[in-house]
């Protein structure tokens, strides 16, 4: 049965398992991302457009410049704050399976040597070496955007928990199983008994008294329920003091 047919069928079969008390639940769940979309992303848009005006000065220059500074800060937090709805709702549209996912072939090398896009100067400015390894005419069977979003958001974790001067490479290698994506840096590595934990949401590597990087702990979620809605698996390898890899294995076309 192609992979479209089977999805289709396991989403009506969903519904169809729906009862009457547990409909009203879902139509509140869906309105409540449409809340979400609405009306927390359009004042925070404006927030951050205001905020980017006055940080640089447009109409004339703000008389001090701890203005100028107050409205980067401003339009920062923004930025983070929008970054945390989108991916609270790309979460709970993953889990109610209302994220369209369209499987096609997709090239694996094209998709690889846009990871560093828009990331040169934040891995030359902590003099991070990013290697990534010729991968042939590999190809993998995924949504482009899924895609997308599952390598940027193993990246962006790879760099954050790396050491200043580390390496992080990026590897694929097809299998019995299909295609498998490795990712993986230098840095201090989780024991192995918290990696199940990691792919739940609101999780993060290290105590959330102590941790040193921003973030709420979404974005290994997301990858995970990502892979599983392209019909693949995300897997975790680490141990302390011996770095973190990240497997994505999906199938080929």
């Amino acid at each position: 049965m192609p992979a479209a047919a089977r999805r289709d069928e396991t989403r009506q079969t969903g519904r169809r398992a729906l009862t009457s008390s547990e409909r009203p639940l879902e139509d509140q769940k869906r309105s409540f991302l449409r809340l979400v979309s609405h009306e927390l992303r359009t004042p925070l848009n404006s927030i951050l457009g205001f905020s980017e005006i006055l940080a640089n000065e447009l109409y004339g220059p703000l008389g001090s410049a701890q203005y100028r500074e107050y409205a980067e800060i401003i339009r920062d937090s923004g930025e983070k704050l929008l970054k945390l709805v989108n991916q609270v709702v790309e979460i709970a549209r993953l889990q109610t399976g209302d994220m369209e996912i369209d499987l096609q072939p997709e090239r694996l090398g094209a998709a690889l040597e846009a990871l560093s896009d828009g990331r040169l100067e934040a891995l030359a400015e902590r003099g991070l070496r990013l290697a990534i390894a010729p991968c042939g005419e590999l190809e993998v069977l995924a949504d482009a955007r899924g895609l997308r979003t599952v390598l940027s958001n193993l990246l962006q974790n790879a760099m954050a928990f790396s050491p200043d001067g580390g390496a992080i490479n990026v590897s694929a290698l097809a299998d019995h199983d299909g295609v498998t994506i490795v990712i993986e840096n230098e840095g201090e590595g989780v024991d192995p008994a918290d990696l199940a934990r990691l792919l739940r949401p609101f999780e993060q590597g290290e105590n959330a008294l102590t941790r040193r990087h921003d973030g709420a702990g979404l974005g290994l979620a997301i990858c995970d329920l990502t892979c599983q809605a392209m019909e693949g698996r995300l897997k975790l390898v680490s141990e302390r003091g011996r770095g973190f890899a990240a497997h994505v294995t999906l199938r080929a076309p």
